[in-house]
């Protein structure tokens, strides 16, 4: 049998004094290393287009980008936005170690900075103080939702202030000692995530399958992780279907739902943020799955879910 609890609103913001846990980085520190994560997967991404078109590319190559990307976007869909932003199960400590090292090695930021920026985002969704919506401060027409999306989608990483008062966003976190580790050790995980597919390239096909392991598996792997993630931040507030009444203008996008392993079902996350699963009903949901499987091995309890009576109370009146 498998347990589960009612879904309870988060609290994002628990009123606390406001500390300063972690350096942020300067300005121009921040925008060098976002220049460097954006463009350094994005030339290896024209590399690799380069040895594909000259047939230098096998099915090893294809296998190890398929796996390094379901592990890697795992650790960001179930370890860090389920599990950790909203507590919407109680992993294991081998499971959330094991997670939260897979979604430092996506390159996506250290995981408790993740999950603040996130809980942010739910705190002010599409208003002032949000950190991406492709909404607030752009002006109608084209060219204001030209400039929201591009916002949302990768500016917003460019002047984001960083929140550094940690223990009033993430007193949760920040008390777990596994968190704190995988946290602090973030640039030795994200190395890893680069050096284990070269290692694996190597072992299958020497020097020559370092590199394209090396590719595939970490600089591309990296590339469409980065915008299928940042793509739930703009498109999934703009383009989509919102079958419930909320508060801000996030959407429903089906054409996302298994790149994204499920997180472009993203209005739904907005109304229920707390459910471990985004997918409701017949709709596609990988890491919903993945956390049922974890469920019935015994390594999440407590996972949270969403009766349809609760649907039916947010669902919207049909049109006249």
């Amino acid at each position: 049998m498998t347990s589960s609890t009612a879904y309870q609103p988060d609290v994002v913001a628990p009123a606390a004094p406001a500390t300063a846990d972690a350096v942020a980085p300067t300005r121009a520190g921040q925008k060098a290393i976002m220049l460097a994560v954006t463009i350094v997967p994005f030339l290896g991404v024209l590399a690799a287009i380069v040895l594909l078109w000259n047939s230098q590319v096998g099915p090893f190559d294809v296998a190890l980008l398929a796996v390094a990307y379901v592990l890697c976007s795992l650790g960001i869909t179930v370890g860090f936005h389920r599990m950790l932003t909203h507590r919407a199960f109680v992993a294991h400590p081998a499971l959330r170690a094991t997670l939260l090292a897979f979604g430092s090695m996506a390159v996506q930021g250290r995981a408790i900075d993740w999950a603040i920026d996130h809980r942010a985002h739910h705190a002010h969704s599409d208003r002032e103080g949000d950190p991406h919506s492709p909404h607030a401060g752009f002006g109608g027409g084209i060219g204001g939702q030209a400039r929201g999306l591009l916002h949302a989608h990768v500016g917003w990483m460019f002047h984001h202030e960083r929140l550094t008062d940690r223990r009033r966003w993430a007193k949760d976190l920040l008390d777990d000692p596994i968190i704190r580790f995988v946290d602090r050790t973030f640039v030795p995980w994200a190395v890893l995530g680069f050096l284990i597919p070269a290692a694996a390239g190597w072992l299958y096909a020497g020097w020559h399958g370092a590199i394209t392991g090396l590719l595939w598996g970490g600089l591309v792997r990296v590339f469409i992780g980065h915008h299928v993630t940042w793509s739930v931040n703009s498109i999934c507030h703009v383009f989509g279907r919102r079958p419930f009444a909320a508060d801000d203008r996030s959407t429903n996008n089906w054409l996302l739902a298994l790149p994204s392993l499920g997180e472009s079902w993203h209005h739904n996350h907005h109304v229920f943020p707390s459910s471990a699963y985004h997918g409701l009903g017949s709709q596609i949901d990988l890491s919903g799955a993945c956390i049922t499987a974890f469920e019935r091995l015994g390594l999440a309890t407590d996972v949270r879910r969403v009766g349809p009576e609760q649907q039916a109370r947010k669902r919207r009146p049909p049109s006249p």
